[in-house]
């Protein structure tokens, strides 16, 4: 059994927005979406997501998973604690934030295998610097011994630079059965999940820390410059991918394209396009500079020029354009 928790219930004031800090979009779906995505990617069958500020309108935005209140806000350790309809789940619970969309299922996987033999595997990130993270502490043996919040860090801790990536892998019952060993006697008086890893590890049991291959996988976005940054991330390693397999991007830096979007070969791209939603494009396919395509088919040999194609077909071999506008499913032959 596969479970998670996403920690979804802060505002995030310093999007400086009246929008959920999880509900910003990058490229053409919210930071929370992108989450959702990679788990069911990995088979979880169980998505807890924990809400507080503007509850109702994530509800709304995501019917098919199950939601918990977190009101009011007391840190990381009380949001799981809400989650009770998963408390006597057995298998692998997942915990991680509403606000790293970067994450790839391919990470996820690798998280849930490590912990076969633990009873958690933490994700961390080796920086140059572990700034206001919290620090991995490890044994002689290599097993995380505990999580030491940048507050709470003696000098010594604050040298290390293995810091917690904040996405978690416990064994749902050790995570259940501790959660009441949480206390808040820390700078911040609230209760950390953090502290689970020295509870776990003090009872004998394994502790695991996963090195994420690439840190910016894991980056957490608190303002819009954060949310720029994970936007760089994800256009461009969408789109390095297609020109690995064969694309011609003319300018992969002006051109936008989305990840559920099908491209077939010889196909050119030239700047300033996006292409969006479930887009399918087909062979020999030429998009001019300026278009728009989003949730439409683009038939092999077709040309759109400087165009913009919404939920719409554009026949094989067909010329669509200049500014041409092409919406509500209709087929152009």
């Amino acid at each position: 059994m596969r479970n998670a928790i996403v920690l979804a219930a802060g505002k995030g004031t310093r999007m400086k927005s009246d929008r959920s800090k999880v509900m910003h979009t990058i490229i053409d779906r919210s930071m929370l979406a992108y989450i959702i995505d990679a788990l069911r990617a990995v088979s979880v069958q169980r998505i807890v997501v924990i809400v507080g500020y503007q509850a109702e309108s994530i509800k709304e935005a995501f019917p098919d998973v199950e939601f918990a209140l977190q009101q009011p806000q007391l840190g990381t350790g009380h949001a799981v604690m809400q989650a009770t309809q998963l408390k006597d789940e057995d298998g692998d619970t997942l915990i991680i934030n509403g606000d790293g969309p970067c994450i790839q299922p391919e990470t996820l996987e690798k998280l849930f295998q490590t912990n076969q033999d633990a009873s958690l595997t933490l994700l961390t990130s080796v920086l140059d610097d572990g700034a206001h993270y919290g620090r991995i502490v490890r044994d002689e043996n290599g097993h995380v011994q505990a999580i030491v919040e940048a507050k709470d860090c003696t000098e010594e801790q604050k040298k290390i630079c293995e810091i917690n990536a904040g996405m978690y892998c416990f064994k749902n019952r050790d995570l259940f059965d501790n959660l009441d060993k949480l206390t808040t006697n820390n700078a911040q008086n609230e209760y950390y999940l953090t502290d689970l890893v020295k509870i776990l590890a003090n009872q004998g049991k394994v502790v695991k820390g996963l090195v994420v291959e690439d840190r910016d996988e894991v980056m957490g976005i608190n303002d819009c410059v954060e949310l720029n940054k994970a936007y760089e991330w994800m256009r461009n390693r969408i789109n390095n991918n297609w020109l690995k397999e064969g694309v011609q991007i003319v300018d992969p830096k002006r051109t936008v394209i989305g990840k559920d979007v099908k491209i077939g070969h010889d196909v050119i791209i030239h700047p300033n396009v996006e292409i969006l939603g479930k887009t399918e494009i087909g062979d020999f396919v030429e998009i001019l500079p300026g278009s728009y395509l989003n949730n439409s088919k683009i038939e092999n040999c077709a040309v759109v020029d400087s165009s913009k194609i919404v939920d719409s077909c554009i026949s094989e071999g067909t010329i669509v354009g200049p500014v041409s506008y092409v919406s509500n499913n209709k087929i152009i032959k």
